[in-house]
């Protein structure tokens, strides 16, 4: 492509707003966001995309970006956004254990959830707890707070897939541990 004199190289940037208690610190692609709740650190590289701090905003640039690389310009702006929330707020997902056969009892052991007497089962099912994160058993309710968006996700993820049901008519057999909600 032939760029003259009075054209302008077409950019594609995404600005993240510091808030106030939070440190952050770019290098080498190495972005580590820390605040009153944590430390989090991730690898966000590209060798066209440029991540720098300045003042209180992390700038997230391509220069002639196609379409991939403005994709990646908007990724990266919105990990760094969720680093900046899980530090400051932090991530919680709630969950409700369903059962209308057998009554289920859920605990936490270790980096396990153990599901015992799923759908009348005589082994107890287990999903693993991922990374830095805390499950909670209340009554019908499981509750997962961190401050990695992915790690909390995941971690419900298992616990979700630990309870599938199979061969069986899901219509009938409707028990499990489903998400209720998402938040902060």
């Amino acid at each position: 492509m032939f760029i003259s004199d009075n054209m302008v190289a077409p950019i594609v940037v995404r600005e993240v707003e510091i808030p106030e208690g939070v440190k952050a610190e770019i290098k080498n692609g190495l972005v580590v966001i820390e605040g009153p709740k944590g430390k989090l650190e991730r690898k966000l590289y590209h060798p066209k995309i440029v991540i720098e701090k300045i003042d209180n905003k992390i700038i997230v640039k391509c220069e002639f970006a196609r379409r991939k690389e403005k994709a990646l310009v908007g990724t990266f702006a919105a990990h760094i956004r969720n680093m900046i929330k899980g530090v400051t707020e932090g991530f919680v997902y709630k969950m409700k254990i369903v059962y209308s056969h057998f009554p289920m009892k859920v605990s936490v052991k270790g980096n396990e959830v153990i599901i015992e007497n799923f759908l009348g089962e005589k082994h107890p099912r287990k999903a693993k707890i991922f990374g830095n994160v805390k499950v909670s058993v209340k009554g019908d309710e499981v509750i997962i707070e961190g401050i990695n968006r992915e790690e909390v996700g995941q971690t419900a993820a298992n616990i979700e897939h630990a309870t599938r049901v199979k061969d069986k008519d899901i219509r009938v057999f409707q028990d499990g541990i489903y998400i209720v909600s998402k938040g902060a």
